[in-house]
């Protein structure tokens, strides 16, 4: 059983995959490599002056995977919770897992089966990203109708992996690193 199963490998999902990953919790991300960033390029987006599409997220694969998550290639058709977490079906193999990311673009399918709750055609969640179902949180297009930005989608990733690491220690989770950090 891994700690965090991420759906999706655009900002969302490896934003969240990399703050729980540096942050010591074991990782998978399954991703189909369909993200909408293939057809993007970067202008505004915070610290990029300008990058295509792919090559950011592949920095961002090889960033993710230098702090130790998983990245799988591999489709997620089916999610559901499952006493302490939840069971997803990967090429016909089931994955556990005690918290469960979705970061799969407008696709609310997984949301759906799952049973959270929606408000209108999006998922519904905190401000944490956390959805209706404990534990299992939506992120980027998913919970947004229309504010589709990579940014705010690496935003949303990022608060929910703040919200399961501050879970996981029982008080309020802060991942502020210093040049001290850096040596």
């Amino acid at each position: 059983m891994t700690d965090v199963l991420v759906v999706g490998g655009g900002p969302a999902g490896l934003s969240a995959a990399l703050f729980t990953s540096k942050n010591g919790l074991d990782t998978v991300v399954y991703d189909t490599d369909e993200t909408w960033m293939h057809k993007a390029h970067l202008f505004n987006y915070l610290g990029v002056e300008s990058e295509d599409g792919t090559e950011f997220v592949e920095d961002a694969r090889d960033q993710v995977e230098s702090f130790g998550a998983t990245l799988r290639d591999g489709e997620v058709t089916s999610v559901e919770a499952s006493g302490d977490g939840f069971v997803a079906t990967v090429d016909d193999e089931e994955v556990e897992a005690s918290y469960l990311i979705l970061a799969t673009g407008a696709d609310r399918g997984l949301a759906e089966d799952l049973g959270v709750e929606f408000d209108g055609d999006v998922v519904d969640v905190t401000v944490s990203m956390e959805t209706s179902v404990d534990d299992a949180y939506a992120t980027g297009a998913m919970v947004r109708d229309q504010e589709w930005q990579a940014i705010i989608s690496a935003g949303d990733g990022g608060a929910a992996a703040l919200d399961v690491l501050s879970k996981e220690e029982g008080e309020h989770f802060h991942d502020f690193d210093t040049p001290a950090d850096a040596e």
